[in-house]
């Protein structure tokens, strides 16, 4: 069995999505500094990173994170290769990948070379409404993309709206397309609309 981590490093200096707050750290308690113990402060966006969004972030009222049923974060997955898509992930473009059946589905596709700058870039792809409308026509109930955010607002809604969770932030830079299962845990964060997650790829 091979564990596969495709999550991004949280660390100070990585990228955020722009105007989100950047990554901090503060030592609240060091013992170089004569305390007996460390403690480390953490301030962050709940979307840094590899991260999750529940309903609550595009649908007012919606469901938060701490709703988001555990069997949708786990379980058999498929690595899409979408590195041949120029433009956005719409219909047509999804339609041109002969996508296998299953619940949950990994883009991976020309971000990977995004995570190698040093600040936040615009030129990624992603998912249009009429290409999450696609997914979820299919039965998809988990989306991941390789860079930190699933599509514009109109997929956020399409998807969040029918209940499908987009999992953002992915480094599928050393990933092989193909089968695998997908173990993906956000923290326990109550009442809130995303959560960072440490996401993993099995392969037998």
């Amino acid at each position: 069995m091979e564990l596969i981590d495709i999550s991004v490093p949280l660390q100070p200096g990585m990228v955020v999505w722009e105007g989100d707050p950047p990554f901090r750290i503060e030592q609240a308690a060091s013992m170089p500094a004569g305390e007996e113990f460390n403690v480390t402060r953490l301030d962050l966006s709940t979307h840094t990173g590899t991260h999750l969004d529940a309903p609550l972030h595009f649908v007012d009222g919606g469901a938060t994170v701490d709703s988001i049923p555990l069997e949708t974060l786990y379980g058999p997955c498929h690595v899409v290769d979408a590195a041949s898509v120029g433009g956005q992930l719409d219909a047509a473009a999804l339609g041109g990948l002969d996508l296998p059946p299953g619940e949950r589905l990994l883009f991976k596709t020309r971000n990977g070379a995004l995570w190698e700058r040093e600040t936040f870039s615009w030129d990624f792809t992603a998912l249009t409404a009429d290409g999450a409308e696609a997914l979820v026509e299919r039965g998809v109930r988990l989306v991941g993309i390789d860079y930190l955010s699933i599509g514009d607002f109109d997929a956020h809604r399409v998807l969040l709206g029918a209940g499908v969770v987009p999992l953002e932030g992915l480094d599928l830079r050393a990933v092989e397309p193909g089968p695998y299962t997908l173990v993906c845990l956000p923290l326990k964060l109550v009442g809130i609309e995303g959560s960072p997650a440490r996401a993993l790829l099995v392969r037998a």
